[in-house]
């Protein structure tokens, strides 16, 4: 990657450190990732004797925040808590998540304690991710490095949500629900001591700039309406993720028509996503190099045949090797996507348009997985191909989405002066500057 021409290459360093600390962190934290999700619904079969509709029930409903994510970016945009804007978020969250951990540490478990203590965790570790995405999108504006920032989150996300695939199913095997909960408030404590870092390479006159500038709340929503270029990275990213049969679906095929181990399903989900952090690089090396528009049409080319691969293996052992190239497929569009989604944020907010794409992100696993469910039970000895099939024909819808996107945000390079877009903003933001 390299380093933005205004920015010594040491600052630019620590941009990267910082952010890929706090998302190290916040990954494993994070209550939708492996980690939490996998040891709490195991507390809820194991402990509680759940059937499988009650634990996708209560994955369901203690997710509704998530679906509901913009209103937290909102949130973010216009508070500023302590005087620190998105380290307040982490100073005053992250504790409070603390506490909920530890209070259901020392709870029974009952459906009562999982559902109010999953509910309120999941609350406020969304303000916690809402004022982190909100600031590594405002920081990549404003340094003109989203596509760089984006190559950093990607990786250093990925690598925790693979291993806290297997620390999920340690902690329901290991642990008992109080040591979970509180290796889970350690954690969240050490994200609110992150909240006290503010290296001046993130933050110097971050909040002072025309990208972080916001009106009224009524004039802000109406900004935020009448801004063209939100709405391609959110129905880019809900066709992306919707992949009817990429995970239920999946998971019975390898298991039930491959005879394969529930180990195994879960080693191919570490393997897929781990696979993905080569092409990440190959990603921050060409958004450099090439403008992003570019990124997203070849990004999307290379990754809508993702799938048609399962249709040719046979056992599990070659699901497990077809991981890697499956996943080498989807690192290009994925990092393109995002990069395209901070390059679209309203100015001051960030927060808001990048929890909107955040929850859209989860809205549309759950209901692909729904119908892909379906699909895959209509036909026992073709479903898993009429996914494949779905999946495909999805993927290929982004490329006329791609049409959606204001030409001018996408003609350039990270790293290069985009003065029209910098005229838009400021005409946008005018009464607010003047």
């Amino acid at each position: 990657m390299s380093n933005f021409p205004h920015v010594p290459q040491g600052r630019t360093q620590q941009v990267y450190f910082y952010f890929g600390a706090l998302i190290f962190i916040i990954a494993v934290i994070n209550p939708v990732n492996y980690f939490t999700d996998v040891a709490t619904s195991f507390m809820v079969k194991d402990q509680l004797h759940a059937s499988a509709n009650q634990v996708s029930v209560f994955r369901l409903i203690t997710a509704l925040p998530v679906y509901l994510a913009f209103v937290f970016g909102l949130a973010r945009d216009r508070w500023n808590p302590f005087g620190m804007k998105d380290r307040g978020l982490m100073v005053l969250f992250g504790p409070l998540s603390a506490l909920i951990c530890v209070w259901l540490a020392f709870q029974p478990v009952s459906w009562f304690s999982l559902y109010a203590g999953v509910f309120a965790f999941m609350l406020s570790t969304r303000m916690v991710i809402a004022g982190y995405q909100g600031l590594i999108s405002l920081v990549g504006q404003e340094k003109l490095m989203s596509g760089r920032l984006t190559t950093v989150w990607q990786i250093v996300l990925y690598i925790p949500t693979a291993a806290c695939s297997w620390l999920g199913g340690f902690a329901a095997v290991s642990l008992k629900p109080p040591q979970t909960f509180m290796l889970l408030a350690a954690l969240c404590l050490l994200d609110g001591v992150l909240g006290l870092w503010k290296p001046k390479a993130v933050f110097e006159n971050a909040y002072d700039r025309p990208e972080a500038k916001i009106k009224d709340f009524a004039s802000d929503v109406k900004r935020l309406v009448r801004h063209k270029a939100i709405y391609a990275p959110v129905v880019i990213m809900f066709l992306w993720c919707f992949a009817p049969g990429s995970q239920t679906a999946l998971q019975y095929y390898l298991t039930n028509t491959l005879h394969a181990s529930d180990a195994a399903y879960a080693d191919f989900n570490a393997i897929f996503t781990l696979a993905f952090i080569p092409t990440f690089l190959i990603f921050g090396y060409l958004c450099t190099r090439v403008p992003l528009k570019k990124l997203l049409i070849w990004g999307t080319i290379i990754g809508i045949p993702q799938m048609i691969p399962f249709l040719v293996i046979h056992s599990a052992t070659g699901a497990l090797w077809l991981a890697i190239p499956v996943g080498l497929l989807g690192g290009i569009a994925t990092g393109a996507y995002y990069d395209l989604a901070m390059r679209s944020c309203p100015a001051g907010l960030q927060g808001t348009l990048m929890l909107m794409v955040d929850g859209v992100y989860y809205l549309s696993q759950r209901g692909g997985d729904i119908l892909g469910s379906k699909i895959f039970d209509s036909d026992p000895k073709n479903g898993f191909a009429y996914c494949v099939a779905a999946i495909t024909i999805v993927y290929a819808l982004i490329l006329p989405c791609i049409k959606l996107v204001p030409p001018h945000l996408i003609a350039t390079k990270d790293g290069q002066e985009n003065p029209e877009e910098d005229r838009e903003r400021l005409l946008e933001l005018e009464p607010a500057i003047s």
